[in-house]
């Protein structure tokens, strides 16, 4: 259901898991670019990585040791290395060549005799018969020319860079990391120092840079937006430039400072997400602005935004990148673990063996369990303790 101005009734105080979902689904993926392999490190796949030539491109030996035809024993005819061919011509049998691991094997040579069991005099080679094909790898063993080994949406990491290398790719077709703009509001916030009497230290512009780009976006600054009545939050959303994604902090709630549902109602703004069932977090929100532009209102306390920027931050930024909605692996807890009818709770938990056991410290406003934990427990309203529970892992 689509609407201009308030929103609907179907996107108001959505269940935890499918605001996940809403949010993941509103992203439409970026424009794709070529990017050489270090340069697309971290980013997501947008064409299907695919073989060139067979891998490996010859037989390789697996071992230092011999190239050895037939049973032995066998008589030494020379040296191949690795970077170099054999052009001394097939094996007979009773024939061997000294090879080094990653050695292109002569014709001929059935397989490999490693040096540990091997005896050498002169040109003379004795040791074990090796079985046919031992330590060898055998051309288009690990794939042939044209196989699929990875498809669009998957994240190039390490080994994905290397793999793409062994393929013989230069360059990777990625999409970009999601820009990301941050409009931090509240009157009642200091930048620096301690803060003094009705005022609080700004907890999320420190924070919410490195959490954007934790979950792949790339963030593009951090405004500071005053409460005062006027046009200040809107004319920092058009300033916003060509972000794809902008972040509100605060100002989500219906208070008469809280510019952002006015901001939304003028823009004819297409609504996805109006508040999400669950706690701390309640009041988040997420739009479609009439350019295309989505907009993120996150709570102003410190731990209700951590929630809400993982609730609905985490897929949207996946969504725009390619990436499929994030799968949270399931876990049963320990410990204390309230439950809040109607909403999903979120806490945190550090790993305990075969479970995730609850910290202590989980506030709207207070950040210390989160400091410390290795993931947010998503507790279901009715939840029964030997159920486990989704976790959304944070290290």
């Amino acid at each position: 259901m689509t609407s201009v101005g308030g929103p609907p009734s179907d996107v108001r105080g959505v269940p935890w898991q499918r605001a996940r979902h809403l949010a993941h689904a509103a992203a439409r993926p970026l424009g794709a670019v070529d990017l050489p392999l270090d340069l697309a490190a971290g980013l997501t796949l947008a064409r299907e990585l695919v073989t060139r030539t067979a891998l490996p491109a010859f037989d390789t030996s697996a071992m230092d040791g011999f190239g050895v035809a037939g049973p032995g024993p066998w008589r030494i005819r020379g040296t191949v290395r690795a970077g170099t061919v054999w052009t001394g011509g097939p094996l007979r049998p009773g024939e061997a060549v000294a090879i080094s691991t990653g050695a292109c094997v002569p014709p001929g040579a059935d397989s490999v005799l490693p040096v540990e069991v091997a005896e050498r005099a002169g040109d003379l080679l004795t040791g074990p018969d090796p079985r046919p094909g031992g330590h060898i790898r055998r051309l288009g063993e690990d794939a042939a020319a044209g196989t699929v080994l990875a498809p669009p949406g998957t994240p190039a990491g390490p080994a994905l860079l290397g793999l793409a290398a062994t393929c013989g790719h230069d360059t990777l077709r990625v999409r970009p990391r999601p820009g990301v703009r941050l409009l931090v509001t509240g009157d009642e916030l200091v930048r620096a120092g301690e803060p003094g009497p009705g005022r609080i230290r700004d907890a999320l512009g420190p924070s919410l840079p490195s959490l954007v780009t934790g979950l792949g976006g790339e963030p593009l600054s951090v405004h500071e937006v005053e409460d005062a009545p006027g046009n200040a939050l809107a004319e920092a959303v058009e300033g916003a430039g060509e972000a794809q994604v902008i972040v509100v902090t605060g100002s989500t709630s219906v208070g008469t400072t809280d510019a952002l549902r006015r901001l939304l109602h003028d823009h004819e703004a297409r609504w996805i997400v109006d508040t999400v069932a669950c706690r701390p977090g309640h009041p988040q929100l997420l739009a479609e602005l009439p350019d295309g532009r989505l907009l993120l209102g996150l709570p102003g306390n410190p731990y209700a935004a951590l929630v809400a920027a993982h609730t609905l931050l985490a897929p949207l930024l996946a969504g725009l990148a390619g990436r499929g909605l994030p799968a949270l692996p399931m876990l049963p807890l320990t410990g204390e673990v309230p439950v809040t009818p109607g909403r999903t709770r979120l806490l945190p938990v550090v790993w305990a063996g075969a479970a995730a056991r609850v910290l202590g410290g989980h506030g709207a406003a207070f950040l210390n369990g989160a400091a410390l934990a290795d993931a947010l427990a998503a507790v279901p309203p009715g939840w029964n303790r030997e159920d486990p529970v989704p976790l959304i892992v944070l290290r």
